[in-house]
């Protein structure tokens, strides 16, 4: 599954890096996506392999810090950069006219600069808070993985304030951009039911399903892992809800944006053929 996502995402980046005609802010977008799933899964899966592997489950403080730092970057930036490829998408199909007016070079830069800095900020400042813990009583982590909750709960320091952040910012940051998703999917599902060719319908929601895909994978653990109710039973599904999220969902990111998107699939036989031409010359 590492490989697979390490592999897979590193393969979507070549051939949008590689190919000029995936030079569109559909496909910057899928880039960083693809770049942050490479950096999630790296954080967290060799570790998880080495322990396996090793049978030597110990993880120092500072590398459990780093280890929380990237989980809470990557966390968040997806969560930007899925709501401006929904954005993307609303213009795309709402507002085809203005589509390159609006998603210029630009404002990509500037918006995937905005987010990357957002993202890091909010990573450094929970990943200050919890080096500030005292962590006396248990150092026995409930995971596989050094996850805010479980720290929050081993340590024997007040965590009020860390837990009121926590929840402002998933009404902020989580569920707004939930809904800006919600809210742009209904404007695009509207408008493609507005339009009277029945090819023209079908290629305005291929060109989304990709997107809305990879959403559902994203959010639906999330939403089910904050909904349920707490026992110890539901700690164990955390851990499989939780490897979910951070191994499968990345790995399957790649083949839901390749297997089913034609432009990807072209530019990848466009990028085999030159590489095979440059290989038979030499």
């Amino acid at each position: 599954m590492y490989l697979l996502a390490v592999v897979g995402n590193l393969i979507i980046i070549a051939l949008i890096c590689g190919v000029p005609q995936l030079h569109t802010p559909m496909y910057f977008f899928l880039c960083n996506l693809s770049s942050v799933d490479v950096i999630y899964v790296s954080a967290i899966i060799p570790k998880m392999l080495s322990i396996m592997l090793t049978e030597d489950k110990e993880i120092s403080f500072h590398g459990c810090l780093t280890q929380l730092s990237f989980f809470i970057f990557c966390g968040n930036a997806e969560i930007y950069i899925l709501t401006s490829m929904a954005y993307d998408r609303y213009l795309a199909v709402c507002s085809p006219l203005h589509y390159f007016f609006i998603m210029t070079r630009r404002v990509c830069i500037i918006t995937a600069i905005s987010y990357m800095f957002v993202s890091a900020l909010n990573s450094l400042i929970f990943t200050f808070m919890v080096s500030n813990l005292s962590f006396c009583n248990s150092h026995q982590i409930n995971h596989f993985f050094c996850e805010i909750l479980q720290l929050m709960a081993l340590t024997s320091s007040d965590t009020k304030s860390m837990n009121i952040i926590i929840s402002i910012e998933d009404i902020c940051v989580v569920t707004t951009s939930l809904m800006f998703i919600l809210t742009s999917y209904l404007r695009i599902i509207s408008t493609i039911l507005k339009i009277r060719s029945s090819g023209e319908q079908l290629k305005a929601f291929s060109s989304c399903s990709s997107h809305i895909i990879t959403v559902l994978l994203f959010y639906g653990p999330s939403i089910f892992m904050y909904m349920k109710p707490e026992s110890e039973q539901s700690k164990e599904q955390d851990k499989i809800l939780s490897m979910f999220y951070v191994a499968v969902v990345p790995m399957l990111n790649p083949f839901v944006y390749s297997l089913r998107n034609k432009e990807v699939l072209g530019a990848a036989r466009k990028m085999i053929k030159v590489i095979s031409i440059r290989v038979t010359n030499k």
